[in-house]
């Protein structure tokens, strides 16, 4: 298998995250669950033109959306679930918050939590991209490609509304601050800020944060080497107390810290290739849909048990 990113240069550089590609990626499972980042992606399926997207919550693994093999995925709040079979030679783009919105051409709320084919944005030059794409011979000829047709689509201006920025300054420096105080010190309404945000971002500040939150957390546990202290990982990562912790966790990943923890482990142990925002599953074709912990495992993890 090969994975190569790219970082791009110039004004591009504060819109776009990285550009990525895998060749010959092969899973011993049929579906991984994408988790919710805040952010957009433009992905190309360069061996076959067709795209498969699973409801996260769905238990039919046979109910899909297909899209062409070129298409944009909008930010998310739940994440969702491809078929890794389409991902055996497959390119992408990862924005950073706000930064697709200049080559949309519409406000990115249109696409919350919703995939588009990049040919209902773009026309026909989003299939020309595609045989380009795939007739080049390097990752670098690739990635070179991507950019150039980037340039050419900009639609927005390159810049954030200045309330988003200081939005995005302030959601990634304090995991507490709130939309009320946002909007106080960028002296907007509380409704014209959460309006200003949703256009360029794609959903409101306070979801936005969250999702936030959810990485920032992730990130943490990935690190530690021993299991983690529960209550510890709640505070330092802003939670009110570590019930909130679980039921936010299993909103965005489906399963419990713990649970979501242990499988990663066991992944690291079997030397597995764990994409950046993937959530594997650890059965063969077994497509998981959002795990319901019992009463049990949530009273072991600390938490609060409510019956729904």
């Amino acid at each position: 298998m090969r994975f190569v990113t790219h970082k791009v240069s110039g004004p591009l550089s504060g819109l776009i995250d990285n550009f990525w590609l895998y060749e010959g990626y092969q899973a011993e499972h049929q579906n991984e669950r994408i988790l919710p980042t805040g952010t957009f992606e433009l992905v190309v399926n360069l061996r076959e033109d067709q795209l498969r997207i699973y409801d996260s919550t769905n238990k039919d693994t046979g109910s899909c959306k297909s899209f062409s093999g070129a298409a944009v995925s909008g930010a998310y709040g739940k994440g969702f679930v491809t078929d890794s079979e389409e991902e055996a030679f497959i390119i992408g783009v990862h924005f950073k918050p706000g930064g697709a919105a200049p080559f949309l051409g519409y406000p990115a709320f249109e696409f919350a939590d919703t995939h588009v084919e990049l040919e209902t944005l773009w026309g026909y030059s989003a299939n020309t991209l595609r045989e380009r794409l795939h007739e080049a011979s390097t990752a670098e000829e690739r990635f070179s490609i991507l950019e150039t047709a980037l340039r050419e689509r900009i639609r927005g201006s390159l810049e954030h509304h200045y309330a988003v920025s200081a939005a995005l300054d302030a959601f990634t420096n304090d995991v507490s601050v709130g939309v009320r105080e946002i909007a106080r010190d960028v002296d907007l309404s509380e409704r014209r800020f959460i309006e200003v945000f949703k256009r360029e971002v794609g959903m409101t500040p306070k979801l936005f944060s969250r999702v936030q939150r959810f990485q920032r957390t992730r990130a943490l546990i990935h690190q530690l080497d021993s299991e983690p202290n529960w209550a510890i990982v709640a505070a330092e990562c802003g939670y009110c107390d570590q019930s909130h912790l679980i039921r936010e966790f299993v909103e965005f990943s489906g399963t419990s810290p713990a649970d979501y923890l242990r499988q990663y482990n066991r992944f690291l142990e079997q030397d597995m290739h764990i994409k950046r925002y993937h959530s594997l599953f650890s059965k063969l074709g077994q497509f998981y849909p959002i795990h319901e912990m019992s009463r049990d495992e949530i009273i072991s993890l600390g938490g609060d048990y409510v019956h729904k």
